[in-house]
């Protein structure tokens, strides 16, 4: 056999077995089971939501609730929550806020909460509660967080910042920036959360 045909036979064995490889990989990953519990749910209006942290326990965490009283997120277990980081001077924070208030409205109880924690200054407090008020018509209380420390603690990268927690304090999911929470997708997760919990 000439050595130019053995040579061409050898490059197309090559790149068919280099082909097969490729397909055999990325049949594996399209069809692969998702790494999170709920990672399903990162599709639609949820595209976007991070599994990263899934799995991960509520740590300290210092915040001030609407009584007055200080408290951490360890405090919350007992019931899936949704903390949400937000400020008065974030426009994103207040674009989002009218759909806490519907997710809070639809399934909020004893199951499930939005827990609203501004990270306003402090002297900016009962201007944050108004605007809560406002934004949200009155559906959800003020948390208040004014030193920034729950931002580093929960590794917040920017507001508004969002993280769904079971009712053991169990992460599941966080999503940085607007969404909508009142959507079919963001209520589908919601059910779902509690739903394990029970």
């Amino acid at each position: 056999m000439p050595q130019n045909l053995t040579r061409t036979l050898i490059i197309a064995m090559l790149l068919a077995l280099g082909g097969a490889i490729v397909y055999v990989l990325g049949s594996a990953s399209a069809g692969r089971a998702p790494s999170a519990p709920f990672e399903r749910y990162g599709k639609g209006a949820l595209e976007g939501l991070d599994f990263a942290y899934a799995g991960e326990q509520i740590e300290g965490a210092d915040f001030i609730a609407p009584d007055g009283s200080a408290i951490t997120l360890p405090d919350l277990r007992g019931k899936a929550v949704l903390v949400n980081l937000w400020a008065t001077w974030c426009g994103p924070c207040e674009r989002e806020m009218p759909t806490l208030a519907a997710l809070q409205t639809a399934r909020g109880g004893e199951a499930f909460d939005v827990i609203a924690i501004s990270v306003d200054a402090e002297e900016d407090r009962d201007h944050a509660r108004t605007e809560l008020a406002r934004w949200s018509g009155g559906v959800l209380s003020l948390y208040h967080a004014p030193d920034y420390k729950i931002t580093y603690d929960i590794g917040a990268r920017g507001f508004p910042t969002s993280v769904l927690y079971n009712a053991q304090g169990v992460e599941i999911a966080r999503y940085a920036g607007e969404l909508d929470w009142s959507s079919f997708e963001a209520v589908a997760l919601i059910d779902a959360v509690i739903a394990a919990d029970r």
